[in-house]
């Protein structure tokens, strides 16, 4: 793996050293394949078009993030960012190289959560609206536009976290091939009207499993915690340091947004019937709730009521979208048309 790791090192270096001026361009699609964005973002949109691509965007990026945990528990891939003064093999020649804001993650670097969450929920994405625009026009070059679109995405997500130092190229592969895989088979299987035990089994399901395989490696005399040391020693800024980052703050998300689907359909089994304009505003007003519930800001110590209080804030997202405000929405606009 030195030889692989040298590679994508200096592979990163080329790219930072042409690409530096477009800096501000390769954060933004960093961020844009955050994780977090499948559930504050893309959720909310697809739920607003189609309810059932909604839901199983949310679902999909659950069970992908958290199946990407596994994976970087077990794979113990390095960063580079950190590997670079690990290695040692960069004493007298420093590969001329920068951090990020964005760049010190906390997590293993294998696969890469970024590109196998974007690949798993966007399949979701591209392939209704495939299906949709060949079922309409009939048309295979506009059928196949999505798709494109889809490559190029992946491309250029996998670009920026290799750009930033937070992978190697081949961890964007790995995560990006698992990614695809995982996005055709889940979305297949649409928790869509399953009752709130099926939620309530999955999140319990998660934490106990990620918990006992936790526990397992540590019985092996595995440190777990090796990477977040290694993020602090190497990070260039201690303040890029982020909670949110831990791995342990994912599993805390997929659990709560499941648990938060659940209780989504108990509540309104089937969701608001709405007509498109009051599903515009019901958009925007959604965006415009979960941008603050984003924004909430978190006690970090003790990390237990952090994750805690993570749990609970994405518990809150499918409240916000599938419930709360169209329920508003509908109840403004339907005594509206009433009167």
């Amino acid at each position: 793996m030195e030889a692989v790791h040298t590679q994508g090192i200096l592979f990163a270096e080329t790219l930072q050293e042409r690409a530096m001026s477009q800096e501000q361009l390769w954060l933004v699609v960093t961020h844009m394949g955050d994780p977090k964005a499948a559930f504050l973002l893309l959720f909310p949109f697809t739920y607003f078009v189609s309810r059932r691509a909604g839901v199983a965007v949310l679902w999909v990026a659950a069970v992908s993030e958290w199946l990407n945990l596994v994976f970087k528990w077990m794979l113990f891939g390095e960063r580079p960012f950190w590997w670079i003064g690990e290695s040692g093999l960069f004493v007298n020649k420093q590969p001329k190289v920068h951090q990020f804001s964005s760049t010190c993650e906390t997590g293993p670097g294998s696969p890469s959560g970024h590109a196998m969450v974007t690949a798993a929920v966007w399949w979701v994405v591209v392939s209704s609206l495939g299906s949709f625009l060949y079922s309409r026009t009939h048309s295979v070059v506009l059928s196949v536009s999505p798709y494109l679109f889809y490559v190029s995405m992946l491309l250029a997500i996998g670009l920026s976290r290799i750009f930033i130092l937070a992978h190697f190229p081949h961890q964007v592969v790995a995560g990006s091939i698992t990614g695809f895989i995982l996005g055709v088979v889940l979305n297949r299987r649409v928790p869509e009207g399953r009752p709130l035990l099926f939620f309530f089994g999955c999140s319990v399901a998660m934490v106990l499993g990620a918990l006992l395989l936790h526990a397992a490696l540590q019985q092996l005399g595995i440190d777990l915690s090796w990477s977040i040391a290694l993020a602090k020693k190497w990070c260039s800024r201690p303040e890029w340091i982020r909670l949110d980052t831990a791995p342990f703050s994912s599993l805390t998300r997929d659990c709560g947004a499941l648990l938060g689907l659940g209780l989504a359909q108990y509540w309104k089994p089937g969701g608001w019937s709405l007509p498109w304009a009051p599903r515009a505003l019901s958009l925007a007003i959604s965006a415009m709730g979960l941008y603050h519930v984003n924004r909430l800001p978190l006690p970090v110590q003790p990390q237990g009521l952090f994750y805690g209080l993570f749990f609970v804030k994405y518990v809150i997202v499918p409240q916000v979208v599938m419930v709360l405000v169209p329920g508003v929405v509908h109840l403004f606009t339907h005594r509206k048309k009433k009167d």
